[in-house]
């Protein structure tokens, strides 16, 4: 069986009553507006903002002084001699088309090299007999260089003749504690094979390394 609803609390009862009522309102409010204000002015408004003014103003331009460079000092030069030279006569230098021009025979040259002249590099580089092994044989190492715990290589520039022999030694870069002086006077006691270019004994330089290493 349906519920009834009870018409004491029904919501639209009155809502079509309400709406026609509302409505005569508003349209006679608009009739009565219509009558009573005929005419109404609207008024523009401006939707252009006013013009700004902008005024310039000339900024002088700003000069910096520019010094110059300082001239350039003047080196003196001394002149060879303070005698005066005698003029000296320049003779023709026009040249003689029949003159009789005999041929100049070429300059021998030699392959003969210079006896004090030292080579660098060579086809033979002289090579210590018995190889480095040889050279740390006769090394005493320093009891300075023990204590101190002085170790590593020594590089000695020898000068090596025809013969093979030792005729001067410097240090090329040491490590002190005496190792230098030890290194020097192994490598000046040590016989080389002596270096040849084109088959001939040359003197020649040579650096040796000499090794210093506590065990």
């Amino acid at each position: 069986m349906a519920l009834m609803k009870n018409p004491k609390f029904d919501i639209k009862r009155k809502y079509y009553r309400v709406f026609q009522t509302s409505l005569i309102l508003s349209l006679s409010l608009i009739i009565l507006a219509f009558k009573f204000f005929p005419d109404v002015e609207i008024s523009k408004l401006d939707s252009e903002p006013p013009p700004a003014i902008i005024t310039s103003i000339d900024i002088p331009i700003t000069e910096f002084e520019t010094t110059p460079p300082p001239p350039k000092p003047v080196i003196p030069i001394e002149s060879p001699t303070d005698d005066i030279l005698d003029d000296v006569e320049i003779e023709s230098t026009e040249l003689d088309v029949n003159a009789d021009v005999g041929i100049v025979a070429p300059r021998e040259t030699t392959s003969e090299v210079e006896p004090d002249y030292i080579f660098y590099v060579v086809e033979e580089m002289p090579t210590p007999i018995g190889g480095i092994a040889a050279i740390q044989k006769q090394i005493d190492y320093p009891e300075i260089a023990i204590r101190g715990g002085v170790q590593g290589r020594v590089f000695v520039k020898a000068f090596v003749d025809e013969e093979g022999k030792v005729f001067k030694v410097e240090l090329l870069k040491g490590i002190g504690g005496g190792c230098d002086e030890e290194a020097l006077r192994a490598v000046k006691n040590t016989m080389f094979s002596p270096g040849k270019q084109r088959g001939r004994a040359v003197k020649v330089q040579v650096t040796v390394p000499v090794l210093f290493k506590l065990h």
